[in-house]
Parts: C-alpha cells; sequence; structure tokens
C-alpha cells in the first residue's frame, strides 16, 4: 500500500513542489485540509480531503477537523505491533507516514495592532499542535516536519536513501518539532500573561484637584496635589501649623511607609502592641524605634541620630499622649503624623504653631488601591507596592553559626527598617532600635561606611542588614570591625560563598532572604 503524506500548513511556500516531488517521486498519497487542498488541487495533483478520509466534516468553522481517530489513529500505531495492526485493519484506518503541518501564525496575529482578544484566541492551532506532537512521538515510525525550510532538506536526503527516511533523521526531525511546539506555546503564554496583566492593571481615573501648593521640590517648580478626600492622605486632617508643602507630603509618605511596618492604629483605641515611630529626613528614615510607649519610642528615635532629626517629619503608629508630646516639642520639627491626639497632647503642641500635625485614621490608609504610580518623561509606571509580609520562616541560616534569639529578633527589625531607606541601603539595629543608616550610595560598602559611622560605639552587639546582596566580603568585614554580629540580605550575588566565608572565618550569623528591596 503506497505510504500516506499528511499536508495541512497554514505557510503554502514551497508546498506544490513538495508535494509533487512525495507524490510523482515517492508514489505518496496525498491527505490534506481546507486551504491546502484547494493549492493542491489547483496544482493538478490528486489529493484526499480529510473529511472525504473520515467521513467527518469541518465544524465550528474549521476549529474541528484533523482531531479524528483516523487520523491520530493513523499517526500514533506502531508499526510491526500485532494488536495495532489489528486495531487499524477493524477500524479501517491506514498508516499515516508523513506528517507535514506548520502552525497558524499566532505571533504575527497577536503582534497586530489593535488585536482583540478573540481575533488571537482564533489564531491558536489546535488540531495542527496535535498531529505535530503526535508524530513527534511516533518518531520511530512517522517523519515530521514543520516548516517549509526543511522540504528540500528531506527530499535530499530521500534521494540519496531510495525514499527512505533514516531513523536518527526522524528523531531529529521530532526534536526540532517539539522545540517548535513548545516556542508556540511560550508565544500564547506570554501573551496571555501580558494582555491579562495588563486588563488588571488599574485604570487612572481623573482624580480631583485637592490643592495647589505654594511650589515643588523647589521654588521655581509648580505643583499642584491631586487626591480623593477620603484616601490615603486625602483622608488626613490637619488639626495646626502652616500649609503642607510638596516636600513634607513626600517625606510623610515616606514616613507613614515605614510606620506601618510595625502596626498602625492597630485597635478601636488607635494603639498597638509595638509603639513605633520613625523620623525622616528627604524621604530617608533617620531614626526609628520601637518603645514600651510612644513616648519611649519616640525618645529612642530621635535621638538615634540628633543632628539629622533636626527639622525631621515623624510618623508614630499610636495615639500621640503628654508624654509623646512632650518629646516632640522638644524638637524642631517640620510635621508629625498619627491616628490621632489626645487633648493634653493638641494643648501641649499648640505651642509650636508652626508644627503641622496630622491626624490619619487607618481607615483612610486601608481605602487606598495596593499599587503605585511614578511618572517619567511621556508616561506612567504602575507598580505593585514592595508591601508584602514578612515571613523569617523563609529565611535561611547559611553561616556555620546561627543566630541567637536576639539577633533574629534584631535582624527582622532591620529587614522591616532597610526596604525603606533608598537603594544602596544598609541599616545597622539593635533591640528595637535603628542606630546607623546608610542610603542612597552609588556602592553598598559606602553605605555601609555610613551607618556603620553613625552607629559608631552603639554597632558593638548590633546587627547589620543590606537591601540588596554583598557582591563582595567587604561589608562583611567592615561590619566586624566595628563590632556587628550577625548580617542579613537577600543572597544571588556569584560571589555569595567569599561574603559566607567571611561571616564563618570572623563567627557572624548570617541569613539570606531570598528577595531584594531595592527604592528608587
Amino acid at each position: 500500500m503506497a505510504p500516506i503524506a499528511l499536508l495541512s500548513v497554514s505557510d503554502k511556500s514551497g508546498l506544490v513542489p513538495f508535494a509533487e516531488a512525495l507524490h510523482l517521486t515517492y508514489g505518496y498519497r496525498l491527505l490534506s485540509t481546507g486551504g491546502t487542498a484547494r493549492v493542491l488541487e489547483q496544482a493538478s495533483l490528486p489529493v484526499i480531503r480529510v473529511s472525504d478520509y473520515t467521513g467527518a466534516p469541518e465544524i465550528l468553522s474549521g476549529r474541528v477537523k484533523t482531531l479524528h481517530p483516523r487520523i491520530h489513529g493513523g499517526i500514533l500505531a506502531k508499526r510491526g505491533d500485532a494488536s495495532h495492526g489489528a486495531e487499524l485493519d477493524r477500524q479501517k484506518i491506514d498508516p499515516i507516514d508523513l506528517v507535514v503541518v506548520n502552525l497558524y501564525a499566532f505571533r504575527e496575529t497577536s503582534a497586530k495592532p489593535n488585536v482583540t482578544w478573540d481575533q488571537a484566541i482564533g489564531d491558536i492551532d489546535i488540531g495542527g499542535s496535535s498531529m505535530i506532537r503526535a508524530a513527534a512521538k511516533n518518531h520511530e515510525y512517522v517523519t515530521v516536519l514543520t516548516s517549509p525550510d526543511k522540504y528540500n532538506r528531506l527530499l535530499e536526503v530521500m534521494a540519496r536513501t531510495g525514499g527512505r527516511v533514516p531513523p536518527e533523521l526522524r528523531r531529529q526531525l521530532a526534536l526540532e518539532a517539539f522545540q517548535h511546539t513548545a516556542t508556540y506555546d511560550i508565544e500564547i503564554s506570554r501573551w496571555m500573561e501580558q494582555t491579562v496583566a495588563t486588563e488588571k492593571a488599574p485604570r487612572l481615573e481623573a482624580v480631583p484637584l485637592r490643592q495647589t501648593l505654594r511650589y515643588g521640590e523647589n521654588p521655581h517648580q509648580k505643583c499642584s496635589w491631586y487626591s480623593y478626600n477620603d484616601q490615603g492622605w486625602g483622608g488626613a486632617t490637619q488639626l495646626q501649623g502652616k500649609e503642607l508643602s510638596a516636600n513634607n507630603l513626600l517625606d510623610l509618605d515616606a514616613a507613614l511607609a515605614t510606620v506601618r511596618e510595625f502596626g498602625y492604629g492597630c485597635n478601636e483605641q488607635n494603639s498597638c502592641t509595638r509603639p513605633s515611630a520613625v523620623v525622616v529626613k528627604h524621604t530617608n528614615p533617620c531614626g526609628v524605634a520601637i518603645g514600651e510607649d510612644v513616648a519611649i519610642a519616640l525618645a529612642k528615635a530621635l535621638n538615634t541620630d540628633h543632628v539629622s532629626s533636626f527639622g525631621g517629619i515623624v510618623a508614630v503608629n499610636s495615639v500621640v499622649g503628654a508624654a509623646a508630646a512632650s518629646e516632640l516639642s522638644s524638637f524642631f520639627l517640620e510635621c508629625v503624623v498619627a491616628p490621632g491626639f489626645s487633648p493634653e497632647a493638641r494643648e501641649i503642641l499648640s505651642a509650636k504653631a508652626n508644627l503641622r500635625l496630622l491626624e490619619l485614621h487607618s481607615t483612610a490608609i486601608d481605602s487606598v488601591r495596593s499599587d503605585q504610580v511614578r511618572s517619567i518623561l511621556g508616561g506612567l509606571l504602575v507598580q505593585d507596592l514592595d508591601n508584602q509580609a514578612i515571613t523569617p520562616s523563609d529565611w535561611t541560616v547559611v553561616s556555620q553559626r546561627p543566630p541567637t534569639s536576639q539577633e533574629r529578633q534584631d535582624l527582622e527589625f532591620a529587614w522591616q527598617l532597610v526596604r525603606h531607606v533608598r537603594s544602596n541601603a544598609v541599616v545597622v539595629a539593635g533591640k528595637g532600635q535603628s542606630f546607623g543608616i546608610g542610603a542612597g550610595q552609588m556602592n553598598r560598602v559606602s553605605s555601609a561606611r555610613l551607618a556603620l559611622g553613625a552607629a559608631g560605639d552603639r554597632a558593638t552587639g548590633a546587627v547589620l542588614a543590606s537591601d540588596g546582596f554583598f557582591p563582595f566580603d567587604d561589608t562583611v568585614r567592615l561590619a566586624a570591625r566595628y563590632g556587628v554580629t550577625a548580617v542579613i540580605h537577600p543572597g544571588g550575588s556569584l560571589r555569595d560563598v567569599d561574603s559566607i566565608k567571611a561571616c564563618d572565618e570572623l563567627d557572624l550569623a548570617m541569613l539570606l532572604t531570598g528577595r531584594r528591596h531595592f527604592l528608587h
């Protein structure tokens, strides 16, 4: 019985001369579908249409035409297998020896401007992919071709072998076929992922103008503040003080994001189990602390870097009472934000008429969407906020010495803080208090020098956190000279082993988090 070649191609280039060679030179019967069959018929080649062969018409606007047992049985049957041969005879199925299929041009369709979801989905090839995979699986008996540039290659081999296809070529073609379908699936999945992500992306609606500010970051820059009245800073109540500036709002936002690491307005009384305070200058924390109450937290945070705290922006996560207000009144500060202020605190702070007090309830924060919008030249970047919960259980100890219980607490605190410091970021901390912060340097060890220098003697027994991996072991060795006993960073450097080796040599504990926290 003459061999069968099944041809179903979207790219018709080279099809007719290839089919002529198969039929006229090697005696193949040509089995084909739709448009491919029409092209062959126009070239006066004898063609068996798949619908005639299977006895089943093409249905669903051509979506189903080759998905039939007579097609896939013919492709997948093992030659020489008695049970397979008997099954083919019972079902009146002829073996198919050559499958020539190339797939709908999904990449080209999906790349067209304004292509719709339905149009792209319509060009996902199902029957073709199935035939290719079936033929590639059964390559011991079946040859599969997936593009016109393989036609001459096959004919040249057949010319040398009298029409036989060597098994090593069938295997190579099967590999190329699976690579072809894998690439095709990846193209579809990437398009779907991008399209779904675009559909899920926030649609930026018109936000009402809340206030025209005196100026922007500098006096020569105009600036306007747009905000919904009940969301985020639009839901804050300014209790006293001068009009807010653009820089005030940027610093307040950085301070609030940092203090929220430790909870914010955590119960109906707007108090938290971890009373915390943050002092920010130029969007970087310069003092962060946890205390038994807000007053203690404020005292520790303000005195962490007394010089930098001057003119700072403060955020606390619980109601400010009289004791906390006294701490605040002892410093020159620009702004304070809290879930609330007691009447006694309001009275104490009223003596500082220019100090901006903002009351911001957690409900106004919770109503804000969980993405971040930033402008670039001619466009916007919309990204997820870096506010995922920190999971110490996922961290890995890579040093010979594991951290002590106290070091683990300190490392967790430092890691919560470092993601709110501008990159490159390094934090030295201990006992629920920052001791030194290095921000925004062009190399990591320079940030470490700033943080360790600011910490001074307080670095002894403290821990160090880095928002990115250590590219070299210099930061670890510098930290050890200052008396740091444990470090935490994401890991992922080709030179991680050098930093780990340095920790073991110097008896430091090291944790890897597996998550980076760059902040630009």
